[in-house]
């Protein structure tokens, strides 16, 4: 479909008359080439005016204006582009502030006075160099930030995922203490990581991070792996390099984007584990780069017209076990009932409101959803 006939048949499914289809046509133009055509999952031919045009036509007259109303006020689409700032942003925002310190409170200086001096400059490269950068996901967009810092961080010191088995790890070890020798000699030969980060793209709830278990006896989560992948790790090159983390070393969780509740919920649950005897880290910090206020949530108890239009044209088959991991395996609001009207340009979170992303058969009597950001599930449920 092109771009003129699209625009086309929005005007007849919103019976919009000149004026309006005109105001509507101008700022329909501009998103769409601006952001939304940009999304992963869009086809040549199958943007998002047409996705628009399919949405749209599974809602009753009157619903068509709230749910437009509330898309065109309320959606927050996060773009390729914006998303690459945030991980241009981390380096001088958050890693290179982070260096800075711990310079400064070893050698006794003010922070200003870092790069004063040629000793102040080399202890800086050489606490740099000390750090590990993992993505906790394929959203940490590693490829991105290993680009947007050559030259600054080395690449043997970025690795793409957290799982990294035994052959990995010696060979971090061996280019840390290698790099550390050269930086200043006399130092490599037992040297260790001070630091490690661990990045993810995004988080609603913080349950992916760290939650109880079905019956509330333990923690889990990617917190909960990465232990036993670092306790591993040490157990296998212990007699090899002996220890390969500092007495201190510091663990920096870091999301690109958070939700407030979400950034409250790591906090709490976190010290909820320590109450309960948990000693996976002992010195962890969580960090955010852009943190989305509570009120971008839909209200589900403020009469808005769109809770119920959600409640409408809802179709509990997107359920399943992984929903329930919250607690409620309802989804009519979002996994964790979160609500966000929210999209990233790879992909739509199960945290958003299912009408934005969801696509069903609509059996058993339930409504067929047709999907605006179709997304990609990454839990499959196998169906005999």
């Amino acid at each position: 479909m092109n771009h003129e006939l699209g625009l086309q048949v929005l005007s007849q499914i919103m019976s919009w008359n000149d004026d309006e289809a005109r105001q509507e046509f101008r700022w329909l133009t501009f998103m769409s080439q601006y952001k939304y055509d940009d999304y992963s999952d869009y086809l040549a031919g199958v943007r998002f005016l047409e996705c628009l045009a399919t949405w749209l036509q599974q809602f009753d007259g009157a619903d068509r204006q709230v749910a437009y109303q509330y898309l065109k006020t309320n959606l927050i689409y996060n773009s390729t582009a914006e998303l690459h700032r945030l991980v241009e942003k981390l380096y001088p925002e958050h890693i290179q502030p982070d260096i800075v310190q711990a310079v400064s409170e070893k050698l006794n200086i003010p922070r200003y006075k870092v790069w004063a001096t040629t000793d102040a400059a080399s202890e800086f490269d050489w606490q740099l160099r000390k750090a590990l950068f993992l993505g906790l996901s394929d959203g940490a967009r590693i490829d991105v930030l290993r680009r947007a810092n050559a030259g600054i961080i080395s690449n043997e010191q970025i690795v793409a995922s957290t799982q990294i088995d035994t052959a990995k790890w010696r060979s971090l070890v061996k280019d840390l203490r290698q790099d550390l020798e050269q930086i200043k000699p006399g130092t490599g030969e037992s040297a260790k990581f001070a630091k490690i980060y661990l990045i993810d793209d995004f988080t609603a709830s913080g349950t992916s991070l760290i939650r109880k278990n079905q019956d509330g006896t333990a923690f889990k989560g990617k917190l909960e792996r990465f232990h036993h992948s670092i306790e591993s790790a040490k157990a296998d090159l212990q007699a090899e390099y002996g220890e390969i983390l500092e007495e201190n070393w510091e663990l920096v969780v870091h999301h690109y984007i958070c939700t407030e509740n979400a950034k409250t919920v790591i906090h709490t649950r976190y010290q909820e584990a320590l109450d309960s005897g948990v000693r996976w880290f002992h010195n962890v910090r969580f960090s955010f780069s852009l943190i989305l206020p509570a009120e971008v949530a839909l209200d589900t108890t403020s009469g808005h017209p769109f809770v119920e239009i959600c409640r409408k044209y809802y179709d509990n088959s997107i359920e399943n076990k992984h929903s329930a991991e919250c607690g409620d395996k309802d989804m009519t609001f979002g996994y964790c009932k979160c609500a966000l009207p929210l999209i990233l340009e790879h992909n739509t979170p199960n945290n958003s409101l299912p009408l934005f992303w969801a696509e069903t058969s609509g059996q058993n009597g339930q409504h067929a959803m047709r999907p605006l950001f179709r997304r990609r599930q990454r839990h499959v449920e196998l169906v005999e």
